[in-house]
């Protein structure tokens, strides 16, 4: 990224915040939980750094100043298994958006190449397991919008060759087969083409995510799919009640497929005051309209910018204050609603405002002492980290075999 794109003191308030919590987080972090979160499986299903690979050309191997991750932060915070995810608008279609999803793949797999002795590209949840065992770090991919195939299952069946395990089916617009949570509805839920592509991926072993879809193409994506799916980065509707979170109804019923809802830090999905909040403030949308100028098409560079003039009106008094601490309450109002098997973690690092202590991977510990602290075992603790991802990825490739055969 080239950091004349944000202004100084959008620089000086994230490097300011990053350091400060770095500094702070290792002494509320006890020796049980510390070992603990060293022997279990911490997996990632969404962070955006793919973006700074493309537009950066950033190397996953050194600690950086800006952003949330790198192999640096994210063995200090733990963390041994992520899902880079292959993005763009929706607005970007047709041979387009194919040439630049296969190009932000390939930058995923080169990051792999220059760095073999700490990363591995793993597919199936056992050489996620067996990643761990050697104590690397599991590298996965999934593509965030279905605008990304091109109305092709050809190009879908490309992905999952390449290595991507799931598919989002749409972003923040709709698809031309599939209604997005954000935009006005076009096809009721999903189209018969939609369905299809739902069946294929469930061929093709590839996790059917349904964050950001609207509620009605949830429902008809259950109905279709013979595996379990994921919502790889929503939070919770009832405590926040952002359309790109998920009812309790649709938890439920996720759950009760056997499905897993992996919790969004992302500040405007946590709390309902900073979203309301947010919402309102015309300073927040003039310095969102500068940072979006500075940075044109380079995406890290908006993301990274719009999280420090955020932080810069919070610190002012003009937007409130949102702890790390509240994604806990998500995690805990979907065990209570649904069970302890059914969520897990998708920060959406590097794609969205981080809550205050959760600045980069590195604090990942604070989640485990805090579910200690609120009274889980050692073992429900484990399946929240990674366990609970991996099983349904497991059933997602066991329903392929079935279907394949």
């Amino acid at each position: 990224m080239d950091l004349k794109l944000i202004p100084a003191a959008f620089l000086a308030c994230m490097h300011v915040a990053n350091v400060s919590y770095a500094l702070t987080s290792n002494e509320t972090v006890s020796r049980h939980a510390r070992e603990l979160h060293a022997r279990s499986i911490v997996i990632d299903t969404h962070d955006d750094t793919t973006q700074r690979f493309i537009f950066d050309s950033f190397d996953l191997g050194h600690l950086d100043q800006s952003g949330s991750i790198d192999i640096p932060r994210m063995r200090a915070g733990g963390m041994n298994g992520i899902f880079f995810s292959v993005w763009m608008p929706g607005t970007v279609t047709g041979p387009a958006a194919v040439k630049r999803a296969l190009q932000q793949i390939y930058a995923i797999r080169k990051q792999v190449r220059l760095h073999p002795d700490q990363l591995e590209l793993c597919t199936t949840a056992q050489q996620v397991r067996d990643t761990h065992t050697k104590g690397k770090i599991a590298v996965l991919m999934g593509v965030e919008g279905g605008h990304m195939i091109n109305h092709d299952l050809a190009v879908l069946r490309q992905y999952a060759k390449l290595g991507v395990r799931y598919m989002t089916l749409t972003h923040s617009v709709n698809t031309e087969w599939a209604d997005s949570s954000t935009d006005k509805p076009e096809h009721d839920g999903l189209t018969a083409f939609g369905r299809h592509v739902v069946l294929e991926m469930n061929k093709l072993g590839m996790m059917i995510d349904i964050s950001h879809v609207s509620d009605k193409t949830f429902y008809d994506a259950l109905a279709v799919s013979q595996a379990p799916m994921i919502a790889s980065h929503s939070s919770c509707r009832s405590i926040c009640n952002a359309p790109r979170n998920m009812s309790d109804k649709m938890i439920k019923a996720l759950a009760d497929k056997g499905g897993v809802i992996q919790i969004n830090y992302h500040l405007g999905f946590l709390s309902q005051e900073y979203r309301n909040a947010a919402a309102k403030s015309r300073e927040l949308a003039a310095l969102d309209k500068q940072v979006k100028l500075n940075c044109g098409d380079n995406e890290a560079c908006y993301i990274i910018g719009l999280e420090a003039i955020s932080r810069k009106l919070v610190k002012a008094g003009k937007l409130p204050v949102v702890q790390w601490d509240k994604i806990i309450d998500h995690i805990d109002h979907v065990v209570k609603l649904a069970g302890v098997d059914h969520v897990g973690l998708g920060s959406d690092f590097d794609g969205a405002n981080m809550p205050f202590g959760m600045e980069d991977a590195s604090h990942l510990p604070q989640i485990t002492q805090a579910l200690i602290d609120r009274g889980y075992s050692d073992s429900d603790i484990q399946k929240i980290l990674g366990g609970n991802i991996l099983r349904v990825m497991q059933a997602a490739e066991t329903t392929a075999r079935r279907l394949q055969g």
